[in-house]
């Protein structure tokens, strides 16, 4: 049987022998305390309202799963994208990120047979932006502002691209796991021509930096992306997590042939509740492994950009309903099956 790791690497392989279906995040082990997250987010605790180190209001409410900015016209950092030097102060990662001793104990705790080295890198390109100015700026200013616009994307890219430098030349990940919200439910924010103009070019030299240096590139975005599902070949997406099931997905895996693998398919609000039934969970589970496991380049998974689920419940019935798949299909049990 192989490995986690080895099992996951044949997926994404094209013309690949994955013995199974991998198990949502199983090969991933994502290593959160290296000191560029810590600087940028070590101040986000649950039940407090705090500013981050580019001064966006940081909102976590004590009954939420998760912090989120909170941008008002009287609080945003940048009001006025046309003097974006004037109000944005990009943070200083190389002088205030020098200590990877407690990223290095925990990558010594990773079995390198078993698992892949996962570094995180939140709060994308086109995500800071809309934190710095407010969403509905954000929009306006790609079409009403565009120099002033690439002007500051850029400098958030200068920016991502220093954080993953540190993270490769200091911790050495096999995958960065890069978040960027580029949509909703059933459109994208802005129009394929606009994110090709602005994002894509940017992305294409970050995501290069990645393959240079032999990591993996998982792109996270909880989103509809069909329409530039080319792209994000082009720019070197090798998983992208988050594909919610409101993208085709059978027409997608045939289009992309095994050139993308599709991370996710499987619909939160539709388990994530807390009064999903245990069946409800399973059918959707069972749904998505039996609709996109055949034409592979597929990992089952909820479609959040982290390991988990908000009920805790919920994510072992997953795991435990993606064995069930596997075990009708003849594969090995990389865990014991609940109740087989």
């Amino acid at each position: 049987m192989l490995t986690p790791k080895e099992n996951l690497l044949e997926t994404l392989r094209l013309g690949g022998r994955p013995d199974r279906l991998v198990d949502q995040y199983e090969p991933f082990v994502v290593v959160m305390n290296d000191p560029v997250r810590i600087y940028t987010s070590g101040n986000r605790v649950k039940g407090t309202r705090s500013k981050d180190r580019w001064g966006t209001t940081i909102d976590w409410p004590a009954d939420q799963f998760a912090a989120m900015p909170h941008v008002t016209e009287d609080d945003k950092v940048l009001p006025d994208i046309t003097r974006w030097q004037d109000y944005v102060k990009v943070p200083d990662l190389v002088s205030n990120c020098t200590d990877w001793s407690g990223a290095r104990a925990k990558r010594e705790t990773i079995d390198p047979k078993e698992k892949l080295v996962t570094s995180f890198m939140g709060t994308g390109i086109f995500e800071e932006s809309h934190f710095l100015m407010g969403f509905e700026d954000a929009l306006v200013n790609f079409l009403a502002e565009p120099e002033a616009m690439h002007e500051l994307l850029g400098a958030i890219f200068e920016y991502r691209l220093t954080y993953a430098r540190l993270l490769i030349d200091n911790f050495r990940p096999e995958v960065i796991l890069s978040h960027d919200d580029w949509s909703a439910k059933h459109s994208l924010f802005m129009s394929p021509e606009v994110w090709r103009e602005f994002l894509k070019p940017l992305y294409a030299d970050l995501y290069a930096e990645f393959h240079d240096a032999g990591v993996i590139v998982m792109h996270h975005a909880d989103s509809y992306l069909e329409p530039i599902v080319e792209d994000l070949v082009d720019i070197g997406v090798d998983i992208w997590q988050g594909v919610l099931p409101q993208n085709d997905i059978p027409a997608i895996q045939k289009r992309l042939g095994g050139r993308l693998t599709l991370m996710g398919g499987i619909d939160a609000a539709i388990v994530d509740r807390a009064d999903a039934t245990e069946a409800e969970i399973r059918a959707e589970v069972k749904r998505a492994c039996e609709t996109y496991g055949p034409q592979g380049h597929f990992i089952p998974c909820i479609t959040y950009g982290m390991p988990g689920s908000i009920y805790p419940q919920v994510d072992a019935i997953i795991s435990d309903e993606i064995g069930r798949y596997n075990a009708r299909q003849g594969a090995p049990r990389s865990v014991p099956v609940l109740g087989a």
